[in-house]
């Protein structure tokens, strides 16, 4: 047996050595931890360059070669086509390489451009799915992807872009529905989701959206009903779903909070029930397209006085009215501003009034397939589509 002195001094060394190598160890790992995260988060613009370098890397075709010739590290990356960089910080804070018919995917590399506000891919041949490393630019105001061949779903990590004030993924082959976490980019003024592969409702939660001036979902596949709170954003001033599949009606009081509505699309639907009789308070409107629904009843009078409007479009439907002096309100022959008047395949009767001619501006009228007295022909017919 050992003196109990000499034990007390070998456990308290022993306990020194422990107490050390546990020291040792925190230290080393949060030092890595620091180094970690140093490496996640610092950036600089060379940085931004390699990311772009990463991009050029990720073209397959570049027609003109543009890409090819221009982006090189033998110049600074703020000199290069279709980069802007900010004069404060000297970081890339807009790309906008588009039109110029490349072919390519985009890396998760272009996530390490945390100045970036502003990016503009559109009208292109960018294909594969959106990479989530994306999500880390909050600084981003400005998303155009139109008409390229992106797909998957939208991604809900969109909605991590709070500073969000233009997106437009228009034209590509994205499938499944709507995200409802769409609706927290509550700085939005500018959503286009329109010619993809979108099933599903319109999310009601979208009527959160107070600054939305534009929202087009058209030629899609979306069903249900459109929620009638959306026609309480007061801010619409486009508002489009056409070639959908969407059912039920429209509120009455459609126009009672659309003050600012210049363009209203929903043709190619399967919405019923009457004409909103209060259009009259749309009185921005410059475009109207209901065509190639089931609306039935009287064209409302109030149509008339829809003064600044130049497009309208009520064909393929189930309107049927006689008046008289004609069989439609007289008052849309008021409408100096009108260019365009589509009413063919509406069942309508009667005369064909003589205040058509007060339509001085108008340049495409079509009357065509209807029954009235005395024409057996297709009646006016100047094809105008929109």
């Amino acid at each position: 047996m050992f003196p109990q002195s000499i034990c007390a001094v070998s456990m308290e060394k022993t306990s020194d050595q422990v107490f050390q190598i546990i020291a040792l160890i925190v230290l080393v790992i949060t030092s890595q931890s620091q180094n970690s995260c140093t490496a996640k988060t610092f950036t600089n613009l060379t940085t931004d360059e390699s990311s772009l370098l990463r991009l050029k890397a990720e073209i397959t075709l570049d027609p003109d070669l543009t890409i090819t010739r221009n982006w090189s590290s033998r110049s600074s990356v703020c000199s290069w086509i279709g980069v802007t960089c900010s004069t404060r910080h000297h970081r890339i804070t807009a790309l906008n390489i588009s039109n110029m018919g490349i072919y390519g995917s985009i890396p998760p590399q272009l996530g390490n451009l945390s100045f970036l506000a502003s990016l503009d891919l559109s009208s292109n041949y960018f294909s594969g799915t959106l990479p989530r490393e994306l999500s880390s630019l909050r600084r981003l105001k400005y998303i155009s992807l139109w008409s390229n061949g992106m797909k998957g779903e939208i991604p809900s990590w969109l909605s991590l872009l709070p500073k969000l004030e233009y997106l437009s993924l228009r034209n590509n082959t994205f499938i499944g529905s709507i995200p409802i976490s769409i609706s927290n980019l509550t700085n939005l003024y500018h959503l286009d989701f329109s010619n993809n592969s979108l099933q599903g409702k319109i999310p009601q939660e979208l009527v959160g959206m107070q600054r939305l001036q534009h929202l087009s979902i058209q030629y899609n596949y979306l069903s249900g009903s459109i929620p009638p709170a959306l026609f309480n954003i007061s801010t619409l001033r486009v508002l489009a779903f056409s070639v959908n599949m969407l059912s039920g009606r429209i509120p009455n009081d459609l126009c009672a909070n659309l003050p600012s509505i210049e363009r209203l699309h929903l043709r190619g639907n399967r919405l019923s029930g009457q004409i909103p009789s209060n259009l009259s308070r749309c009185s921005q409107l410059e475009l109207l397209s209901l065509r190639s629904n089931s609306f039935s009843g009287q064209i409302p009078a109030a149509v008339g006085d829809l003064r600044a409007l130049q497009f309208l479009d009520l064909s393929d439907n189930h309107l049927s009215v006689y008046f008289p002096t004609g069989t439609l309100p007289l008052s849309i022959f008021d409408i100096s501003s009108l260019q365009v008047l589509s009413l063919q395949r509406t069942n309508l009767y009667g005369n064909i009034p003589r205040e058509v001619g007060n339509l001085t501006m108008l340049i495409s009228l079509d009357l065509g397939y209807n029954n009235f007295t005395g024409m057996k022909t297709k009646g006016y017919v100047i094809r105008a589509f929109v």
